[in-house]
């Protein structure tokens, strides 16, 4: 049987989505074919149609393209930002991210749920960034979206899943792909949100920081991979004592 990530009426093998910005474009071919990706985010700003180079000559036309609102700060900018981004990209696919915090760069959430209704109105489908919070993730559902999208740590930090815990009430409480974005730092951080039951991780300062940025980029997928795995044949109990993995009967001596 199959196990693919479904998004609204999306469907794709791989569970590891590309992030594209921070590192130059003449990277981006190889590291979506090293990672096995066939999601990639983009900024709209990095889509240009003046002449000089459009990153959408660098992604490989069988690639799903996810812009994203990066730059707005409130639900009319987010949705004149989307609406752009369809007409330049055609795709009705969108990672909604409204920041009014420059700062901390933390998703305002009350602003993000106002976006979905009015995307989801519109026809687009939905990925709302956000931070973790039960309430506002099951407003987000309601509203019209196609998956959440939590931080594991503030964006660009790669300090892993410290969100841990809140991401878990999620992955229990919401009918919706659970995505995990910003501030995974490392494949065994992105193995370890796979294992939680995550139906993808979103990565990018990572793989850009890296010194070498595909085989960072084959390293995650594999991780990826692994989680997904570990998941789906479910993970042993933890024990609070010792207990022997092979009998303690039946020696020489006995």
């Amino acid at each position: 049987m199959q196990d693919n990530l479904k998004i609204g009426k999306f469907e794709f093998n791989s569970r590891f989505i590309l992030g594209s910005g921070k590192y130059s474009l003449e990277l981006i071919q190889a590291a979506i074919k090293e990672a096995n990706a066939q999601i990639v985010t983009l900024a709209l700003r990095r889509v240009n149609t003046n002449g000089l180079e459009n990153i959408l000559d660098f992604i490989p036309k069988d690639i799903t393209l996810l812009p994203n609102t990066s730059g707005a700060r409130n639900a009319d900018e987010a949705l004149r930002i989307a609406r752009l981004a369809r007409e330049l990209c055609g795709s009705e696919l969108i990672k909604i991210e409204v920041i009014r915090d420059s700062k901390y760069l933390l998703p305002d959430n009350y602003e993000t749920i106002k976006t979905v209704e009015l995307l989801a109105k519109e026809g687009f489908t939905p990925l709302p960034y956000m931070s973790a919070d039960l309430y506002a993730a099951r407003a987000m559902q309601d509203a019209g979206a196609a998956a959440i999208m939590p931080l594991a740590a503030p964006i660009g930090t790669n300090k892993g899943l410290c969100a841990r815990e809140f991401i878990q009430i999620l992955l229990d409480e919401i009918n919706l792909p659970i995505i995990v974005d910003a501030g995974l730092g490392s494949p065994a951080q992105a193995c370890e949100a796979m294992q939680m039951g995550a139906s993808a991780v979103m990565v990018n300062t990572a793989l850009a920081q890296a010194q070498n940025i595909t085989q960072m980029a084959k390293a995650f997928s594999l991780a990826v991979e692994a989680g997904r795995n570990a998941y789906l044949a479910g993970l042993a109990s933890v024990n609070e004592s010792p207990r022997a993995s092979s009998p303690l009967t039946g020696f020489l001596r006995d």
